[in-house]
């Protein structure tokens, strides 16, 4: 009897730790932050240049390149080798989350490329991969907002 007595009051006392396990759960429902809209404009310098993985900072002088970002237009400052030519517009694929960059160079179809957006150590950088004319050749552009 008291055997059964034990396994009742143990069963009971699991019962009563299960419930108030239960009853002691909360849920939270968190919203996510609303990611805020990607602002490029400004003055951008070039901090590193690749072409098919090879640097091109040693061979070309980037340093008075600019690529600079006004009310949805851009312009090109001492113009190097770039996606396009001429000054024009610009958009982002998506303003919060953007992966592509269109520029339309005034005169000229809307030519997209990719983009990022990162920031590292602190700094914010934007980087573009491109192919003007030969697809075999792929560029790589990383700039930071100039000073």
């Amino acid at each position: 009897m008291k055997q059964l007595y034990k396994q009742t009051k143990t069963k009971w006392l699991l019962l009563f730790f299960a419930a108030m396990a239960f009853a002691s759960c909360k849920v939270e429902h968190l919203t996510p932050a609303k990611e805020s809209v990607k602002d490029i404009s400004g003055d951008w310098v070039v901090i590193s240049a690749t072409r098919n993985g090879t640097d091109l900072m040693s061979l070309i002088d980037f340093s008075q390149f600019k690529l600079s970002f006004k009310d949805g237009k851009y312009t090109l400052v001492n113009r190097l080798p770039f996606l396009v030519s001429k000054d024009g517009a610009y958009s982002l694929d998506d303003p919060q989350y953007p992966f592509k960059i269109s520029f339309t160079a005034t005169g000229s179809p809307a030519v997209a490329t990719a983009f990022t957006y990162p920031i590292v150590n602190g700094v914010r950088q934007l980087t573009l991969t491109f192919s003007p004319g030969c697809p075999n050749n792929t560029y790589v552009y990383t700039f930071k907002k100039a000073n």
